[in-house]
């Protein structure tokens, strides 16, 4: 193993163990970290074993191999960056509805409110009559 595999190796582990430790501390979600795990395994092995990349070369049709991999990184950060699109038009979506329901509930509020004050005085001044226990006859 020359010092670049060594280092790919390295890289890979430590990108790997970082992403363990954030879910671990809460600090990222489950479906993220394997997104990033998956990131972390190809950097291993096409860090290790270096011909892989020479063989997916010539299985695409590739004629200059090394530029295989900065493809599939680039293809892979804009399907990342479209999930991430489509989770926040959700969120944001989500936000709105609440926020509307949120304005309903609000209005229906005020005009309990505003009934409760129209009611006759009568009401709001009404004597509370106690019962009788059940051992008192």
């Amino acid at each position: 193993m020359n010092a670049v595999q060594i280092t790919a190796a390295v890289i890979g582990v430590l990108l790997a163990g970082t992403i363990l430790l954030l879910v671990r501390r809460n600090h990222l979600h489950g479906s993220y970290a394997l997104w990033w795990l998956a990131v972390a395994g190809a950097i291993l092995v096409l860090g290790v074993f270096p011909p892989a990349i020479d063989w997916l070369g010539h299985v695409t049709g590739i004629h200059y191999p090394p530029v295989l991999p900065i493809v599939i990184g680039i293809g892979m950060i804009l399907l990342r960056l479209l999930t991430m699109d489509i989770g926040r038009s959700r969120a944001e979506r989500q936000l709105r509805r609440l926020t509307q329901k949120l304005a309903i509930l609000e209005q229906e509020l005020a005009q309990l409110r505003r009934d409760k004050a129209r009611q006759p005085s009568s009401a709001k001044g009404a004597k509370v009559i106690p019962l009788p226990r059940s051992g008192d006859g």
